[in-house]
């Protein structure tokens, strides 16, 4: 993080905050989301063939995901941050709409305030996606202004949703919730709650959000809005000076892509490289640095400190494939020291992004469970006979409270937390993932692994999850025991 103040030139900040402190700040956080809300669905499956009524791929859909975008793709991540979120938006009397409202509904932690305009549709963006290739985007959408007395109805609840959170954001996306007059009254009526507000922008004209406390443009809308060029650093500065105090902002944030983020206060300009490794997928990760950001400052962290947690959940943000969204656990492992063992050790969650970032690749996901108690030779040999079966090996470890029911006590004799630990110091072990169900078929369900690898005398047809395995063209293995090193007879796995 370099910061330029005027007359002094670059210099680095001598003063590091504890960031991993910061981070653990987020889950303790009101805010208000106000904004465009979109369903977003995802029809994933495999091309074969090409159509004989036309030269098109043939997509043989394998499945399918809705989820919230726009306005509450920011509140998914708020959510997943730990923030406690109130929203408001706008979506029609469709199916669409009726979708969007179970789906707000049943995300913890939110507040949801959907109100509903007869007629109207809701805007929904179909997405046909292959190999983790998009093939096409179809979108039904209505972008003329909310109906008057919906948007009064609106700001009445903004007003009281205000008075209850700490930091309010406007995620506008064109869709015509905050059209009109609605940003300048949205604005007006933070300045008198005594809020702070953020603003991410859509078109050329920010005037509509003048006394805004923070605007975040990416470099074309940047452009686009202050009409300058936005070819170089200092020209980027220059163009988001002149919006700053053409129309009062407290502070811009420029959002530079694979040039990270550029923070243009008053007195001061921070620049902040991009903190992503591999890039996989951009889509989203406006929406992710605006929550960040947003979590940040209703945690009252410093405008700088809360632009690199924005950047940073950014740059994790396109490390992940598809509709993903950045959590705490996310943001520390990336503030934590590479090399450890136990970063390993994921939640479910986090399991199957990564084996979706893992066949993005090409590379083929494996998958083999068990207790993993008192580790002998016949656990090491079937571990490393899995992982030399598959490219990356993921490994469904029971919870104690799943062993007890399938054993009894005194088992297991090591707690999970010490079996896991063990399974994460192994080279062939690429993750280890706990699950509570006596059996691991939800978790393979999940994972959708490409090779199911199992150990000891059972069949194939005697395998949890061979069945979903095989289901979608994926392959079940057995490895032998070696066998001087037989499992005893009370700790052999019964389902697991």
């Amino acid at each position: 993080m370099n910061q330029i103040t005027p007359g002094t030139g670059p210099r680095t900040d001598e003063t590091q905050p504890d960031l991993a402190a910061a981070v653990r700040r987020l889950s303790h956080t009101n805010v208000l989301v106000i904004g465009d809300v979109m369903l977003d669905r995802y029809t994933y499956g495999e091309v074969t063939r090409i159509s004989q009524e036309a030269p098109v791929p043939i997509l043989a859909i394998d499945r399918e995901v809705a989820l919230p975008g726009g306005a509450g793709n920011v509140v998914r991540n708020l959510t997943a941050l730990g923030a406690a979120t109130a929203f408001i938006s706008v979506v029609g009397d469709d199916q669409a709409g009726s979708d969007l409202t179970g789906l707000i509904g049943g995300q913890p932690n939110v507040e949801p305030w959907l109100l509903v305009q007869g007629g109207r549709t809701t805007t929904l963006k179909t997405r046909l996606i292959a190999s983790g290739q998009q093939l096409l985007r179809a979108d039904r959408e209505q972008t003329d202004p909310i109906h008057p007395k919906l948007a009064d109805r609106m700001l009445r609840i903004a007003l009281d949703a205000m008075a209850a959170t700490t930091v309010t954001i406007l995620s506008d996306y064109g869709k015509g919730v905050l059209a009109a007059d609605v940003p300048p009254r949205l604005v007006e009526a933070a300045r008198k709650a005594g809020r702070k507000l953020i603003v991410d922008p859509r078109g050329s004209d920010f005037a509509r959000y003048a006394g805004a406390d923070i605007v975040m443009p990416n470099r074309q809308e940047l452009a686009a809005a202050s009409r300058m060029p936005v070819d170089s650093e200092a020209a980027i500065v220059a163009a988001a000076q002149h919006l700053r105090v053409a129309h009062g902002f407290g502070a811009v944030v420029v959002t530079r892509g694979n040039d990270g983020m550029t923070l243009v206060e008053a007195s001061r300009v921070t620049h902040f490289p991009a903190e992503a490794a591999d890039v996989y997928d951009v889509s989203g990760a406006g929406d992710t640095a605006l929550a960040a950001l947003g979590a940040a400052l209703a945690a009252n962290l410093e405008l700088p400190v809360a632009v690199r947690l924005a950047n940073l959940a950014a740059g994790i943000s396109v490390g992940k494939v598809g509709p993903s969204v950045v959590r705490e656990s996310d943001l520390l492992s990336a503030l934590s020291p590479q090399n450890s063992a136990l970063r390993k050790i994921v939640t479910r969650d986090e399991a199957v992004e990564q084996a979706e970032r893992w066949r993005h690749r090409g590379w083929r996901v494996g998958f083999t469970n068990g207790f993993f108690d008192l580790l002998h030779q016949g656990h090491i040999h079937l571990l490393e006979e899995a992982r030399a079966r598959c490219d990356r090996l993921v490994v469904g470890l029971n919870s104690d409270a799943s062993v007890r029911r399938l054993r009894g006590l005194p088992h297991p004799v090591q707690p999970e937390a010490a079996r896991a630990a063990v399974l994460a110091g192994f080279a062939c072990v690429d993750e280890v993932c706990l699950f509570d169900e006596d059996s691991p078929e939800a978790l393979i369900e999940a994972l959708r692994p490409d090779v199911l690898i199992k150990g000891g005398k059972q069949s194939i047809e005697e395998v949890e999850g061979a069945d979903l395995v095989r289901s979608w063209g994926g392959r079940v293995q057995l490895v032998d025991w070696i066998a001087d090193h037989l499992p005893p007879a009370d700790l052999t796995p019964v389902k697991a």
